[in-house]
């Protein structure tokens, strides 16, 4: 795995002339970030050595390098899921890739489903904890070089991260939540009941992505930070048949905003 991971980065940075000291990974439908970079290059996935290629609609398979608000960033313009058919593994190597290029800061994008009765379709959420019902990326060998084999997860959102976001969406007049997100394997919506068991075992909002990069990222020592777009509720009374199409819209509705808190918040560390 290491051999692996270290082969993509030497191609990568063969690439570069700058060294990104951001990570960004752009969820369903929120690739339109992009458009806010300064770019210098864009490798396609299916060019890069022992990367996956995103199948998802919305998920445009390209790694771009660049500057947003004024930092050096890579950013994914698409991500991998589980339920794909790709290992944990697969799923994670990108985050692994980003660590090994010196990377420190990871921050993470989805679009959601929201089972808070207090939210709204297009509203943003601050995630603060998650819960994962996935299989977790760390089952398997173990390699000491890329972090702790039982890594503390007391704190997987940066509190500072958070407390910046808050204050520029206040600046701003951009409404947020905060809350906890769900990670399952998807790529069925969920059931009524199912929601109503996320809520109940302390979810806000669920999705089929981040908690595993996520994992993967606090385990080598990255600072995260994550926003989920409510795209469709699971709200009892709200809950109504939902299609990509749906989702695809609300996210691109509620995608500027978005932009400009990552972005901001980006300038401001």
């Amino acid at each position: 795995m290491l051999e692996t991971i270290n082969q993509t980065v030497s191609y990568i940075n063969q690439k570069l002339k700058n060294r990104p000291e951001f990570g960004i990974i752009l969820g369903t439908g929120l690739a339109g970030l992009a458009r806010e970079i300064k770019v210098e290059i864009i490798l396609n996935y299916e060019d890069i050595p022992n990367f996956p290629v995103s199948t998802v609609e919305g998920h445009h398979g390209k790694l771009i390098f660049g500057t947003l608000g004024g930092k050096q960033i890579m950013a994914m313009q698409g991500r991998f899921h589980f339920y794909e058919g790709y290992t944990m593994q697969q799923v994670t190597f990108p985050v692994r890739v980003m660590k090994l290029m010196g990377i420190e800061k990871l921050f993470v994008s989805n679009a959601s489903g929201g089972m808070n009765p207090a939210f709204e379709v297009g509203d943003l959420m601050i995630i603060n904890d998650h819960i994962n019902l996935l299989p977790n990326p760390l089952i398997g060998m173990h390699f000491p070089e890329l972090g702790p084999r039982f890594p503390d997860m007391s704190c997987p959102y940066n509190l500072n991260f958070i407390e910046l976001a808050e204050k520029i969406a206040t600046k701003e007049g951009i409404k947020v939540q905060k809350g906890c997100y769900v990670g399952v394997t998807g790529p069925t919506l969920e059931t009524p009941k199912e929601y109503e068991y996320f809520r109940i075992i302390g979810g806000d909002a669920v999705g089929m992505s981040t908690v595993p990069e996520i994992i993967v990222a606090r385990q080598m020592g990255m600072q995260c930070f994550a926003i989920s777009i409510i795209t469709d509720l699971g709200v009892p009374g709200k809950i109504k048949e939902v299609s990509l199409e749906d989702v695809l819209k609300a996210a691109a509705k509620a995608e500027p905003k978005m932009t400009l808190i990552m972005k901001s918040l980006i300038e401001e560390l």
